[in-house]
């Protein structure tokens, strides 16, 4: 029996990167969570790991390849590196091979901080309109 397949798509890549149980992000992320490390992934570094991946034309075999050649100068740095408590992998890590942003508790409490200001005031969510039973 031969069976013909179509090639994943570049949002088939991403994903694969984040939805299935045992997602690839979900398996650094718990690697990093030993160390007391958030890792986080930005939209754009998802997009650049699947579009690397892409390239190689391996299927979602490359995305590992491109996630642990991003990560892995930082995955030596952890240890030694105890004031970090989150790493966030942007676009520019995956495509430049510029090493992802380790931030410290000061730091992200001054991230948090600027971003509510951006934001402006805070809103109250509304309330969702009751539900019609059918």
């Amino acid at each position: 029996m031969v069976v013909a397949l179509d090639r994943l798509t570049l949002d088939d890549l991403v994903a694969i990167l984040v939805q299935p149980k045992s997602a690839l992000v979900k398996q650094y992320q718990r690697l990093f969570e030993l160390h007391k490390v958030e890792l986080q992934f930005t939209p754009g570094a998802l997009r650049a790991t699947a579009e690397k991946a892409l390239a190689r034309k391996t299927g979602a075999r490359a995305l590992r390849a491109v996630v642990e050649e991003t990560l892995l100068n930082t995955m030596y740095e952890m240890p030694d590196r105890r004031d970090v408590r989150r790493c966030v992998v942007t676009e520019e890590a995956v495509t430049d091979g510029v090493s992802p942003l380790l931030l410290s508790e000061s730091e992200i409490g001054t991230v948090t901080s600027d971003a509510k200001r951006a934001a402006g005031p805070l809103q109250r969510p509304r309330k969702a309109a009751p539900r019609a039973s059918a």
